[in-house]
């Protein structure tokens, strides 16, 4: 595969989604079909709906490890109807969310364990590791005060209604995973202005694409 595949990453209300959406609008001005974006869970109609589910509202009943699980299952969908192709073509992947967010949300947030959900995902990928991750940091209280200030009620998940301590647990799991994977991983500091956040993202990008 000759195509480059980069993640975005970060806790609630770091904005990366909004940066990403920013970057790809730039990049596609030199790219064009060349590069795709896509999400997680999501990215083609099957994992949509996965999506759906695990992040309804009313699915509080919801056991931990059958959303770890259906996380994992609309990731190997994505990989295979979309990522995987898009790779063999030789295109850019720009990606909201991958394996790293499993790991930070279901491993650490909901303690099943990180290490027991990066096995779990080696299955669902195969193996396939992005060539470069962006982390978008931001403080836990900042992100929940963004939450509350900017978010529509109906687009506020499942996720988003978690307490404090588990958004905590989150933070912490991906400052370790940023720690132990300094060449794939790149941090940003996401308290700056988006447009701050949005330059610096570009600048790494381009020196990755560069290479």
């Amino acid at each position: 595969m000759a195509g480059k595949f980069i993640t975005f990453e970060g806790p609630d209300g770091a904005g990366k989604t909004t940066v990403l959406k920013l970057v790809a609008e730039q990049l596609n001005e030199i790219l064009g079909d060349q590069m795709i974006l896509t999400r997680e869970p999501g990215g083609n109609p099957i994992s949509e709906q996965i999506r759906n589910i695990i992040l309804d509202r009313k699915n509080t009943e919801m056991d931990v490890r059958t959303e770890a699980l259906l996380y994992a299952a609309a990731r190997r969908q994505h990989l295979v109807e979309t990522i995987l192709p898009a790779l063999q073509s030789d295109k850019i992947v720009l990606c909201d969310r991958y394996v790293d967010s499993s790991i930070a949300y279901q491993g650490a947030g909901r303690e099943i364990g990180e290490q027991e959900v990066a096995d779990m995902n080696l299955f669902a990928t195969g193996g396939l590791t992005p060539d470069l991750t962006l982390y978008f940091e931001v403080p836990v209280t900042v992100g929940l005060a963004r939450i509350k200030q900017h978010r529509a009620a109906d687009d506020v998940d499942r996720l988003d209604l978690e307490k404090q301590a588990f958004h905590d647990r989150v933070h912490s799991a991906y400052e370790k995973l940023a720690q132990e994977n300094p060449e794939r991983i790149r941090t940003i500091d996401a308290t700056q202005p988006v447009e701050k956040v949005v330059n610096e993202t570009l600048m790494i990008l381009k020196q990755a694409l560069n290479k």
